[in-house]
């Protein structure tokens, strides 16, 4: 049986890059950074025992979280012990250092997280005197981008496009281009407030005037799409899975049928502007009332946050059941699809999963992927992915923000 090979490699220098340190006439102009010496980079993949990797939305914030990895180092020679001078890592056992996990299969290698050190643990087994074990923990780079306040943004004027602000804020932070991958944006903003904040709510504040999502990589570029993108997503081509034989199979499948994502009041203020409110009166009367409430957006009009305030209640102004999570084995014999799916789908992919009921019945539903945790053992590789219905309904959001007439919706 074939199983994806993982790679887990902790990079001891410092700043935001993950590439190799480029020495003059010995690097590769366009991938390593520049440097006056090479950076320790080892692999410790033949010493962990467990990899635990998750990265997320929050479904009722509408926010991409912090993601996190935890990785347990199997330690025979007091490598990772900080106070062994013997230590090849001697003095470099420090927070702040990177980290990456690959999983290499078929030829391709896929990233499952890049991220930093923000702390080592170590524990001795009582059944063992010869080994300790060290857990490290590490954070992608929304937790760099939380812990930097801000207060003005270079280069920010009135009428700047969403994509270029959020360049904008990461100038502010000097985190390099190589690592980002942002979208131009589809609506023009108003100048920078100039307040206090985190780069964090800053770009957050951006994403959410956009209807777009900001969120960190497997890779660890920060990722801004624009609405444009949001919207279009769920249109692709979905992967299918099923428990019937039909579709890619998988370990296990949970649906679920509440109100958590219900809103039928919706009010949206833009920074200088007036509340705009939205509300459906059938949703109210069925479910009762459910608020959503966002103020200080950059957005330049209030007609465009009264837009904003209508599609959201469109979008979540009804709920039916879903499948809230799904789970694949890796280990799973013959599974070269699933494999393929699983190190390959991320967040926005959609995805159709058929699970059958008693009596000849089965659920069905079309969603998108929003978050993605992996659990890694010598002898196992679990993945589960986080599904949701798409963030906002693309036959009732524009690229205008739908500009939604009075037939279209109760408000």
């Amino acid at each position: 049986m074939t199983v994806p090979v993982v790679n887990a490699v902790i990079n001891f220098s410092t700043g935001p890059s993950f590439a190799q340190t480029m020495i003059l006439d010995q690097g590769i102009l366009g991938t390593n950074i520049l440097g006056d010496s090479a950076a320790v980079i080892v692999d410790v993949s033949d010493q962990i025992n467990l990899i635990q990797t998750n990265r997320g939305r929050n479904a009722t914030a509408d926010q991409f979280t912090v993601g996190t990895c935890s990785l347990r180092i199997v330690d025979q020679n007091g490598d990772f012990n900080p106070q062994n001078p013997a230590s090849p890592y001697y003095e470099l056992l420090t927070p702040m250092k990177k980290v990456s996990i690959t999983a290499s299969y078929g030829g391709v290698t896929y990233p499952l997280f890049a991220g930093f050190i923000t702390g080592y643990q170590t524990t001795q087994p009582k059944e063992a005197t010869d080994v300790t074990l060290t857990t490290i923990t590490a954070v992608d780079a929304l937790r760099l981008a939380q812990n930097a306040q801000i207060s003005t943004v270079t280069g920010a004027t009135a009428g700047d496009l969403t994509g270029t602000r959020i360049n904008q804020i990461l100038n502010t932070i000097e985190w390099p281009n190589s690592a980002r991958d942002v979208d131009a944006g589809l609506t023009r903003v108003q100048n920078d407030p100039g307040t206090q904040r985190t780069a964090l709510s800053a770009c957050q504040n951006i994403s959410t005037t956009e209807y777009g999502a900001f969120y960190v990589d497997a890779s660890g570029s920060f990722v801004f799409k624009d609405r444009g993108v949001t919207v279009s997503s769920i249109g692709g081509t979905p992967v299918f899975f099923s428990d019937d034989g039909t579709g890619i199979i998988y370990k296990d499948a949970a649906w679920v049928l509440n109100d958590v994502l219900v809103f039928n009041k919706s009010t949206v203020v833009r920074a200088g502007g007036s509340p705009q409110v939205s509300l459906n009166q059938d949703s109210i009367d069925k479910y009762f009332l459910h608020s959503y409430y966002v103020d200080n957006l950059l957005m330049q009009t209030d007609a465009e946050a009264l837009d904003y305030a209508r599609a959201y209640t469109a979008s979540r102004q009804e709920t039916s059941v879903r499948c809230d999570s799904l789970s694949l084995d890796l280990y799973t014999p013959n599974y070269n699809a699933g494999i393929i799916a699983a190190l390959e789908l991320d967040f926005f992919d959609p995805i159709t999963v058929k699970t059958t009921q008693p009596g000849g019945s089965y659920l069905e539903k079309t969603l998108q992927i929003f978050g993605v945790s992996n659990r890694i053992t010598p002898n196992s590789f679990l993945v589960n992915f986080v599904t949701l219905e798409a963030i906002i309904d693309g036959f009732i959001l524009g690229t205008d923000y739908g500009r939604i007439g009075i037939n279209t919706l109760s408000y």
